[in-house]
């Protein structure tokens, strides 16, 4: 695994502006977080529970990830659309966020987009990124409400050159950015939910409610058909999220269980 990388989080500038303060150098209170491959530093790594006759793992725990993961091929697109969650904020300062990318389960390096939902001092607040990791992320400065409707893909286009976008079709946003990576092993396809990790480990999972993903394709095609890994989130013996059964091979749900 890399050192892991770091970047400072929407969620402190964005807390600041909804208090109508001004961001001194100092004042960024909220860890630098980022979204990381599937054994995020500091957490456990994918622990498989059942293998199919072709060696594909079907049923796996997390310490950061809950969702769908498809290996055993070459993957060069990946695409789904969701409902931004509403999270449900304590004073606890948590965080989630929802994306869809290639690689990261087995290789470490994700090429990945989507939008994040955290708390802070009983706040809630709404971003949207894309990130090459282990390259810094990059947040994107429009509008994100839940319920807003997006659809993301991320596609190879060879020599290491990705297509990432990411799209708002309720605020009437899309953004396409291209990203390069030599070393990406294009080894996997997924479309997850995660608690984001600092550079101490992974982060409490905000209480998202339920985040519902369809059309989850990998190469084109319905995730299903790869036999994915489904992946729910845990802590020891602590469930943090479950992931749903596919339905017509591409729809799925993830639910908050606990931080």
């Amino acid at each position: 695994m890399p050192e892991m990388r770091r970047r400072t989080t929407a969620l402190s500038v964005a807390v600041l502006a909804l208090l109508g303060a001004a961001a001194p150098a100092a004042a960024t209170a909220a860890p630098s977080v980022l979204n990381a491959p599937l054994a995020a530093a500091g957490g456990s790594a994918v622990r498989p529970a059942l293998v199919d006759p072709h060696g594909h793992v079907l049923n796996s725990t997390s310490s950061n990830w809950a969702g769908y993961a498809a290996t055993g091929s070459k993957f060069t697109s990946v695409s789904a659309s969701w409902t931004q969650p509403a999270v449900s904020c304590s004073s606890s300062t948590t965080y989630s966020s929802f994306w869809v990318g290639l690689d990261g389960d087995g290789s470490n390096s994700v090429e990945q987009t989507g939008s994040e939902a955290d708390c802070s001092g009983g706040r809630a607040v709404y971003s949207s990124w894309y990130e090459m990791y282990p390259a810094y992320p990059v947040n994107y400065s429009n509008t994100v409400k839940p319920g807003d409707h997006f659809t993301a893909s991320v596609t190879s286009k060879g020599g290491g050159s990705f297509s990432l976008v990411l799209s708002d079709t309720t605020e009437g946003w899309s953004h396409t950015t291209t990203g390069s990576y030599s070393g990406a092993a294009l080894a996997s396809a997924e479309v997850i939910a995660e608690a984001p990790s600092s550079s101490s480990g992974v982060l409490p999972l905000a209480n998202f409610g339920t985040a519902s993903f369809t059309g989850a394709t990998a190469n084109g095609q319905a995730i299903g058909n790869y036999s994915p890994d489904q992946i729910n989130m845990a802590s020891g013996s602590t469930t943090k999220a479950s992931t749903s059964s596919l339905s017509s091979g591409e729809n799925f749900s993830v639910t908050w269980k606990h931080s």
